[in-house]
């Protein structure tokens, strides 16, 4: 099955309301047309209505980066993810290895995140990805695979197209040392092989999208990759154009 590549940018804690939206227009600027390749930016929480005006009449999508598995209720400092959809996004980030690491997200949480976003009529991204020690005892696959099955445990076949899951090595994230593409290729063949078990055909429709040191110069040894459909990008997404790098060379792949 063929499926359209997705580069999303992950801003974290990163940007004023002023300063998100200098970084649209930068983006605009560089990116030019998008055609054959979707694009999503997820700014933080506080920009995210400043930032859904500044891509009016762009065909650049928004996201956020964490959600709560609530709709309402006594939970303060939380957002939920009808508030997102209410604020104009598409995606939203689930389980990524800083909500694990620094708050303590389960699989479980991360299972009632993923859907409550899709009952929002969200599309979540839900990253999975293993820690040194991990990858250093040969138990990527074996993390990877209970992290994929825990986070997705009762979404349904018909549901599932609307997932994007994302590979984000722990110890690649921000660290200027990306995965190997061909390894990053062998732990999305195994999630694939996972998806196929759970759900059927209908897992042919999940995007697989690399995350962790991604930049323009490598890019394209990721997107090469058959089985990975498109990248996840952290700290370089705040640089204009170097994300669109990134976008141009996964729309050049498709071309």
């Amino acid at each position: 099955m063929k499926r359209r590549p997705l580069i999303v940018g992950n801003w974290k804690l990163h940007n004023t309301v002023g300063e998100a939206i200098a970084l649209v227009e930068g983006l605009k600027r560089a990116l030019g047309d998008v055609a054959g390749c979707e694009v999503a930016v997820c700014p933080p929480f506080t920009a995210l209505y400043a930032v859904r005006g500044a891509l009016c009449g762009t065909a650049i999508a928004l996201g956020a980066q964490d959600c709560h598995w609530a709709e309402r209720g006594p939970f303060t400092g939380e957002v939920s993810p009808g508030m997102l959809r209410d604020v104009g996004c598409r995606f939203v980030i689930v389980g990524h290895s800083e909500r694990r690491q620094h708050f303590g997200e389960t699989d479980a949480v991360v299972n009632q995140k993923l859907l409550a976003a899709l009952a929002a009529g969200l599309n979540p991204i839900l990253c999975v990805g293993e820690r040194a020690r991990d990858r250093e005892a040969g138990r990527t696959q074996e993390v990877v695979a209970a992290q994929l099955e825990g986070g997705l445990a009762g979404v349904s076949a018909a549901r599932l197209p609307e997932v994007v899951v994302a590979y984000e090595p722990v110890w690649a994230i921000g660290t200027g040392t990306p995965a190997r593409p061909e390894d990053a290729a062998a732990v999305a063949v195994g999630m694939r092989q996972c998806l196929r078990a759970g759900w059927g055909e209908s897992s042919e429709a999940v995007r697989l999208l690399y995350g962790g040191s991604v930049s323009g110069a490598n890019v394209r040894g990721f997107l090469g990759q058959a089985v990975i459909d498109g990248a996840l990008v952290g700290g370089l997404s705040l640089d204009p154009v170097e994300f669109a790098r990134i976008v141009e060379a996964a729309r050049s792949l498709e071309t």
